[in-house]
């Protein structure tokens, strides 16, 4: 077991995040490991999709970052852990191999990569055993979807990392691995972690959860980013893990940005269901999770509580749906409901039996009195879908044909291209099964596999289940009206169809105003458009009451028709709407 804790800085938190955060790590503060994430829902569905165009299944984006730095990762020893392998770990493995061979001095370094998360081949024999695969939210079974799978991946742990790693791996490619998993993975090969340290591991996966999303930890996509130094180029953090799995959260001291409490916490609460964090390798529970400012830019996670993993692994599984074209119109007041709604009799009576679905959606309201033109102007997304292309041919003649019949001062942005191809839409299943089907493992340089350990026990679902808690026994606030965000801050994020939303109070003096503001009641109040269940907790510790809005995002982040596809602004909405004050 290692004397002194792994440090592992991120590198990436999408598909898309910043070309030079390689660079920048390589300039910045030492590091034992590069990690880098880039894949999700939405990540995984454009893969799949451009997999089936015959382009590679793997994030080229990654190689062409790392690339430069061959030959000096190789000098200093650092280690590489990606999950940028997609739906190809293998054939990215394998050109890593070929552009090692070719830069000198790093010639010596070796890559792996983690299979068994790619089950697509196995659907049929999954039904056959009995496994329905039942979608998480709705229970229906897969095989009624009605649609035909073109990737299915489970999510793995991080042991495989861990093994390929132990092997004397220095580069290791994953496919569909827990994002936490490529900091839990290092940390269980670096302090010899085995499957039943469950406090140790869900420290490394809430220090994972927190640095998995790159500059999310340091002030990027947060409430107060006007408090936020640098903040016009925010570095990426790094974890510090020790040998129990406690943490501190840091970053590379040049860097803009800042790591405090505040940024940790909103990173905490981003993607959760609720206090139970289910992850392969251990249940964290994330209402044991405490905070404090070590120094500057230190941020320190004590011990974290975990317990056996789940039974069942959660599989992405993608199918194309049909396609879909939207474009972007303007519309100026006065009365730009009226003109609105002519647009969208319009657009039906050209398109009503060639498409499946029409959406049109004014985004925002024009100013009273307005100081100029833009002011009065109200942007307007306009989107069609069909199972097949052909129909959608007809979506930009009958936007073009209305610039004379619409509505006065109908227009485009005549800088922007206009949409007059459709593109495909992917649609997500989320699905459990049972971890035992699945045969994770590593595969390194030379073919050799290596098996990874399986957990000794499993959680019962008495375990796994969110705990329940009541409303608060509070009066309601009586102060005047303020805007929630005048105390607050928020972050909302994805969970396949449903939204979550984290809010919490940066003064503990406003804690028992915020829990008696945010009642079940009263978020249904405030947010008119989840018309599904909200499921409400609390985190006592962070001064955070947490909801999850069932249903809001549809079938998932990939195939819903809203504007704000991923709900990654319901947060700051929840913020802006005006609530009693406290007295």
């Amino acid at each position: 077991m290692a004397s002194r804790s792994l440090r592992i800085g991120n590198v990436s938190g999408y598909l898309g995040d910043r070309f030079t955060a390689v660079d920048e790590a390589m300039a910045g503060d030492p590091v034992d490991v590069l990690m880098g994430d880039y894949l999700a829902e939405v990540t995984l569905a454009a893969l799949a999709a451009a997999a089936g165009r015959g382009r590679p299944g793997y994030v080229e984006y990654a190689l062409d970052q790392l690339t430069p730095h061959l030959a000096e990762i190789a000098r200093r020893g650092i280690r590489v852990v990606t999950n940028a392998g997609g739906f190809d770990p293998a054939g990215m493995a394998a050109e890593l191999r070929e552009r090692i061979a070719g830069t000198e001095g790093a010639q010596g370094l070796r890559v792996a990569h983690v299979a068994g998360d790619a089950v697509h081949g196995r659907l049929g024999e999954f039904h056959a055993a009995g496994h329905g695969m039942e979608h998480l939210d709705t229970g229906a079974p897969l095989k009624d979807w009605g649609f035909e799978p073109i990737a299915a991946n489970a999510y793995l742990g991080g042991f495989g990392i861990a093994a390929a790693l132990a092997a004397g791996a220095d580069i290791v490619v994953t496919g569909r691995v827990t994002d936490a998993s490529l900091t839990a993975g290092p940390a269980a090969w670096w302090h010899g972690w085995t499957p039943e340290d469950h406090d140790a591991l869900a420290g490394a996966v809430t220090a994972g959860h927190i640095i998995e999303c790159g500059a999310h930890a340091t002030g990027g996509n947060f409430s107060g980013f006007r408090t936020v130094p640098g903040m016009v180029r925010p570095g990426f953090p790094i974890a510090e893990i020790a040998a129990d799995g406690s943490s501190v959260i840091t970053k590379h001291a040049a860097d803009g940005g800042t790591v405090t409490v505040d940024t940790v916490t909103a990173q905490l609460l981003y993607e959760i269901q609720g206090p139970r964090y289910l992850n392969p390798d251990a249940t964290v529970h994330l209402d044991t999770v405490q905070l404090s400012q070590q120094g500057p830019d230190r941020v320190a996670i004590g011990p974290v509580t975990g317990s056996p993993p789940p039974p069942t692994a959660k599989v992405a599984v993608f199918a194309p749906i049909g396609y879909e074209i939207s474009t972007m119109l303007f519309c100026t007041a006065p009365d730009v409901e009226g003109k609105v709604e002519l647009l969208r009799a319009q657009l039906r009576a050209q398109l009503e039996g060639h498409v499946d679905q029409l959406d049109v959606t004014p985004l925002g309201v024009a100013a009273v009195d307005p100081p100029d033109q833009w002011a009065a102007t109200v942007p307007v997304r306009v989107i069609a879908t069909a199972r097949e292309k052909e129909p959608l041919r007809r979506f930009a003649p009958a936007v073009g044909s209305l610039y004379l019949q619409g509505f006065p001062g109908f227009h485009h942005d005549g800088h922007a291209p206009r949409a007059s191809e459709p593109w495909p839409r992917i649609e997500y299943w989320p699905a459990l099964l049972e971890s035992a089907e699945l045969d994770h493992h590593a595969v390194l340089d030379d073919g050799t596999r290596v098996d990874v350990p399986r957990p000794a026990r499993t959680a019962t679902p008495e375990e796994l289940a969110q705990p329940v808690h009541p409303e608060p026994e509070l009066p309601a606030p009586g102060g005047d009206p303020i805007e929630l965000g005048a105390l607050t801050w928020a972050r909302a994020g994805d969970k396949g169809g449903n939204a979550n939303v984290g809010v919490w109070a940066p003064d503990p003096a406003h804690w028992d105003w915020l829990r008696a503001t945010l009642t079940t009641a009263r978020a249904k109040e405030l947010l008119p458009e989840a018309q599904g269940a909200i499921v409400r907790h609390e985190f006592p510790h962070l001064r955070a009451v947490h909801l999850v809005l069932v249903g809001l995002l549809g079938s998932g982040g990939s195939a819903n028709l809203r504007v704000d596809q991923i709900g990654k602004s319901v947060g700051e909405y929840l913020r802006a709407k005006h609530v009693a004050g406290p007295a």
